[in-house]
């Protein structure tokens, strides 16, 4: 303090004070690091710096005190202090980069492999990205960049980045020292200096409208957002800066790898930067938030519906989307295909082809993207005029392979109809054209519920299968949920999918994939919200009541205290503006957070909108469905202690629910087009297969299995034997793994007699 206090009174500078000073900071035990008046220090040698000149023995004592600077600790001010010092010595700013990072090595080989005089620029400006701090860049912050980033030359920044920001996802270079070898370090973290350059090279990144830069930051962000056990997200606050970039990027460019993000990061923090982006670009362009990304959906070169082509010399590259996975086709001046990248394009038409490689995968990422925006739309009440719905959807070179595999509802005036799109043409389920929808006709996304009857739903998915469309979500298979009479009776929450136990980590992932809000339960004595989704369209909030489950900490939980399980309970309605309910995190029921308190009363279960209720219940049903422990074929056993075991064994070989009962209507069309049919019979609850060894009986709703005579049970884990031949069979919709499972254990054990896989084959031979 004595020493802070002298600097203020701006004593006289000379030669002997610098010396003393430089003495002074340079003995170890003199003083606390963190006590050292960095300001006044700096400040002092820069005063004397005006008044004398900085050499000889001056020189020597001002490089002693920035070397004491440096050894008192690694962080920002002192960063900051240190580049004061070397500007007053005349040094040539250094390269702020580690080595240990394989971006950073990257870049350290790039920028010495350059001119002295663009190294230094190259210096300057990671400088001022290595202090780059705040949510956002500020005007100074962005102005001084900017003056920076002129002198690197935007081209060769934009050379650089993408370059080094797909290196941040592999593991450190450096190497440990382990009991036996060295081995490289799988340690994921970024150095925290690091971060805070990889921070500000992205905030640079505003200036751009580019799509190579707007694809490196996705895939950057993405890197960033990447858990590593027991820490969590490697490194946030280079995630946000990405998610920031893309929404202050000119114009719509970023706009696509938003909603990519949205759809592949599932961390909460980053969830609300993505929106809050959204909302920054619609407002800059000036398009409606809602509008926004079915008016930005990028078409990557495709000048027709699912169909890009090229002429590279003598051959044609078709890039060609129908599915979920694009197809890179090559054509002869004959119009014959070749299966391989013809040399000649390799060596040509590198640029080319690599543009084409890389539209192939930014398309493969985008569709389930716009899957699941489209899919949205349910609850969101959309409606398009009939020439925008054309323009956005039907006749959107990448969003078209998506609406014209969907069934759409036609509204005009009191005529309406649902169609599909089938050779260059609406029709209806009987394959008669509609032609009367004009310029004044509303579209808006079929639903079950739009059908009166169950023939005409029955119908549309007869027309899927006759016509081998596949859909890009589950739409005319859609599970329909109907208020029951127990319900009714509970009048303001549903039981119906009460008492289950889920993996609680499987459940969260599947929560923010349907937009749910959720928080990961820990065994320890805090309050949590519960599952929840907010349905402003409807001015309704639902609720899925869950709870950790068990009370033994490091058996029901992981290292970090986080439950591993949860126990599940009511579904229940309220109003937006009604207060959300808190519980314990072990359980004890739910209650107001005491805000609103005479607000907070659940809606009654009838006055909720058929098409709200079912479309929750349908997400509660697919949590449970996936997430519960009855699906894991190694739980046999029920697990620690085996007090799950009668738990696992209702729900293995229980009763099916909504979607296991769809999935035994599917399979019931499916399976006599196989050849496999003759050897499958159904039951009530399982898919019947008859091998040469055992027959099997595949349960619909968990795929596990119980072998006759006995009903001994076989264990067998997805991946383990299952894949063969399931990927050939054509399915009317994508997004139900259960379903590809069962298909493949069925195929397996028709064929029981060619099954090499000892832990299937000592379970059906004993």
């Amino acid at each position: 303090m004595a020493i802070r206090d002298l600097l203020r009174k701006k004593l006289p500078c000379d030669a002997e004070h610098l010396r003393l000073m430089a003495d002074w900071l340079s003995q170890p035990d003199a003083v606390h690091p963190y006590w050292f008046p960095l300001t006044g220090i700096v400040k002092y040698v820069e005063v004397f710096s005006s008044e004398h000149s900085i050499e000889g023995d001056a020189k020597d004592n001002v490089e002693r005190i920035a070397d004491a600077l440096r050894r008192s600790r690694e962080d920002r001010d002192v960063r900051k202090c240190v580049d004061r010092l070397e500007k007053l010595l005349g040094a040539a700013p250094e390269i702020p980069i580690q080595s240990g990072e394989a971006w950073a090595d990257a870049a350290l080989a790039d920028l010495r492999a350059t001119q002295p005089s663009q190294s230094g620029k190259w210096a300057e400006l990671i400088t001022k990205c290595r202090d780059a701090s705040g949510g956002k860049p500020s005007k100074k912050w962005q102005a001084d960049a900017s003056a920076l980033l002129v002198g690197v030359t935007t081209g060769e920044f934009k050379k650089q980045i993408t370059r080094w920001f797909p290196l941040v996802d592999k593991p450190r270079t450096e190497v440990i020292e382990t009991w036996s070898e060295w081995v490289p370090n799988p340690n994921l973290l970024i150095i925290d200096s690091h971060a805070d350059i990889l921070k500000g090279l992205v905030w640079c990144c505003c200036v751009f409208e580019d799509a190579d830069v707007a694809r490196s930051l996705t895939a950057l962000a993405l890197s960033a957002y990447k858990k590593v056990p027991g820490i969590g997200p490697r490194a946030v606050k280079v995630g946000n800066a990405c998610i920031y970039a893309l929404g202050a990027m000119p114009g719509t460019e970023g706009v696509g790898q938003l909603a990519l993000l949205k759809v592949r990061v599932k961390f909460g923090t980053a969830q609300k930067g993505i929106e809050k982006a959204l909302v920054a670009t619609a407002e800059r362009v000036g398009i409606p938030r809602d509008e926004l990304e079915e008016m930005s959906v990028p078409a990557y070169g495709l000048t027709d519906v699912g169909l890009r082509t090229e002429s590279l010399g003598e051959f044609t590259a078709e890039l060609h989307v129908a599915g979920r996975k694009p197809e890179l086709r090559w054509l002869k001046a004959d119009g014959k295909q070749q299966k391989s990248v013809p040399a000649t394009v390799k060596r040509d038409f590198g640029d080319k082809l690599k543009e084409l490689k890389h539209a192939a995968k930014d398309i493969e990422k985008m569709l389930p993207a716009q899957s699941a925006r489209i899919e949205q739309t349910f609850l969101a009440q959309k409606e398009w005029t009939f020439p925008l719905w054309r323009e956005r959807y039907l006749d959107h070179p990448l969003v078209g392979t998506m609406a014209r595999r969907l069934i759409w509802r036609f509204l005009s005036g009191k005529k309406t109809t649902s169609a599909i799109w089938l050779n260059g043409r609406l029709v209806d389920h009987r394959d008669q054209p509609i032609d009367w929808v004009g310029e004044s006709t509303m579209v808006r996304l079929w639903h079950p519920l739009d059908e009166e009857n169950v023939e005409q739903i029955t119908a549309w998915r007869n027309w899927l299968t006759e016509h081998e469309v596949r859909q890009p979500f589950k739409q005319a298979h859609r599970e329909v949920y109907i208020l029951t009479d127990a319900e009714r009776n509970t009048q303001i929450y549903s039981n119906r999918f009460a008492a289950h136990v889920l993996k609680q980590h499987q459940f969260n992932a599947l929560c923010a994939a349907r937009n749910w809000k959720n928080k990961l339960r820990l065994m320890v004595d805090d309050e949590f919200p519960p599952a929840h989704i907010e349905l402003p369209a409807w001015n309704l909030r639902a609720e899925f009541w869950v709870e950790g489950a068990g009370d033994e900490y490091g058996i029901d939980t992981n290292e970090t205290g986080t439950f591993l399980y949860l126990a599940t309970d009511q579904v229940r309605f309220y109003h937006s503006d009604a207060a959300v309910n808190w519980a314990h995190a072990g359980g004890g029921g739910y209650a107001s957070d005491g805000t609103n308190r005479d607000e907070n009363h659940p809606v009654e279960l009838e006055e909720i909108p058929p098409l709200v209720f079912s479309e929750v219940m349908r997400d509660v049903d697919l949590f449970v469905g996936v997430a519960s422990l009855g699906n894991d074929p190694n739980w046999a056993d029920g697990g620690p202690e085996g007090r799950y075991r009668d738990y696992w064994q209702s729900y293995s070989f229980g009763e099916l629910g909504a979607t296991a009962g769809t999935r035994k209507d599917v399979l019931e069309q499916l399976v006599p087009r196989l050849k496999i049919a003759d050897r499958c019979t159904f039951s009530d609850k399982f898919l019947i297969v008859r091998g040469d060894i055992r027959t099997y009986r595949i349960h619909l709703g968990s795929g596990n299995i119980l072998m006759e005579p006995n009903d001994e049970y076989l264990c067998i884990v997805p991946k383990q034997s299952v894949a063969r031949g399931s990927d050939a069979i054509f399915l009317p919709f994508e997004g139900d793994a259960m379903l590809s499972i069962i298909l493949s254990k069925a195929m397996l054990l028709a064929d029981d007699k060619r099954i090499k896989d000892s832990t299937i084959v000592s379970q059906i031979q004993r």
